[in-house]
């Protein structure tokens, strides 16, 4: 497709000259994010089988002016849609001007005309007039990183505190953090457990392992044990200055022992470590317990508004506050742990 000077391609992932340019604009932008760059969209497929393309526009000269990185989300259950991003909380345009985001969306409308029907932006801004706002559903939390520990604990309003005090008072609490291939199996033994009790079906366990191998030093993991036993567990994003905690949960005993309040706190100290300033809790469903937490945890809540476009006029039913999609929450938590766990991965391929 062209649009005046520019020519909008797709980029073969790949291609480690491609990629490389791609995640060269990334993180050049302050409004490129962990979704945008092209580990995000070879994780995604390799561990799920969903189809990614990235659609770049292009200067004569080569220059790349504007990204979309696309995910082809399947599924039975839910329908399909081009997602940007699959699995993700951010992601949409990325582009330097109008001119480029306008060709980019259109581009993107092109390819669901031939046969996928529409196309879900999970941020950044409509690329043109034709594009559906939706707000209401996802609340986004974050906040600067204090200059230390005792700092840190003192901006957690006091009632939250109190409950902290009491996990870091806890002897038998302990964090580790890497990339082994035992905090791995930890961290997925406990997430499977924490989303099942949400109501969700448990992702793939390969695609936490792609997610890390793609972003190398980028990625990883924190886990909390009381002794040997994991009880809270994150796989974290590290993305110009923020820390992003993504995929985490806790054991039904987490609560009692306060490990998802103290597994944060010290997620907040190791980011800092890192030399990161900024703590970006991700999004949480409006009216949801998790988005109070946040708030006790003293996050001021920020609406998000995403965009779509349907050749049809209709898009995929995953509004987490649709009547529909409750009734599947509240029949998923009652499924045993191990079944959950079998046929969790195949429904959550076409989900995300």
């Amino acid at each position: 497709m062209i649009a005046a000077d520019l020519a909008v391609t797709t980029l073969n992932l790949r291609d480690p000259v491609q990629a490389q340019a791609a995640d060269e604009f990334v993180m050049g932008r302050a409004d490129g994010t962990p979704f945008h760059r092209p580990a995000w969209l070879n994780a995604i497929a390799s561990a799920t089988g969903n189809p990614a393309h990235m659609l770049a526009a292009v200067a004569p000269s080569g220059k790349i002016r504007g990204l979309l990185p696309l995910t082809h989300m399947k599924s039975r259950l839910f329908g399909q849609a081009f997602v940007s991003s699959g699995f993700a909380v951010d992601g949409g345009v990325l582009a330097e001007d109008l001119r480029a985001a306008q060709a980019l969306g259109a581009a993107a409308q092109d390819l669901a005309r031939r046969g996928v029907g529409s196309v879900e932006l999970r941020g950044g801004a409509a690329p043109s007039d034709e594009w559906v706002r939706h707000e209401g559903s996802h609340l986004g939390f974050s906040r600067p990183i204090a200059v230390d520990d005792e700092a840190e604990l003192l901006s957690i309003p006091r009632k939250h505190r109190a409950e902290l005090r009491k996990a870091l008072a806890n002897p038998a609490l302990r964090m580790e953090t890497g990339r082994t291939k035992r905090l791995i199996r930890d961290h997925y033994r406990v997430f499977s457990e924490s989303v099942r009790n949400l109501g969700t079906p448990v992702f793939p366990a390969r695609l936490f392992r792609e997610v890390l191998d793609q972003f190398g030093d980028d990625a990883d993991m924190l886990v909390i044990y009381e002794g040997d036993r994991p009880v809270s567990a994150v796989l974290t994003l590290y993305h110009r200055g923020r820390v992003m905690p993504f995929w985490g949960g806790g054991v039904a005993d987490a609560r009692r022992l306060r490990s998802n309040e103290l597994m944060y706190y010290r997620l907040m100290g190791h980011g800092r470590t890192r030399g990161m300033t900024t703590f970006d809790f991700g999004r949480s469903k409006t009216g949801s317990g998790q988005a109070a937490w946040k708030k006790s945890f003293g996050f001021d809540p920020v609406p998000l508004a995403y965009h779509s476009w349907s050749a049809g006029g209709e898009r995929r039913d995953i509004n987490p506050n649709s009547p529909a999609y409750q009734r599947r929450v509240e029949y998923w938590k009652k499924l045993p742990l191990p079944i959950a766990n079998l046929i969790g991965p195949w429904i959550a391929r076409g989900l995300g």
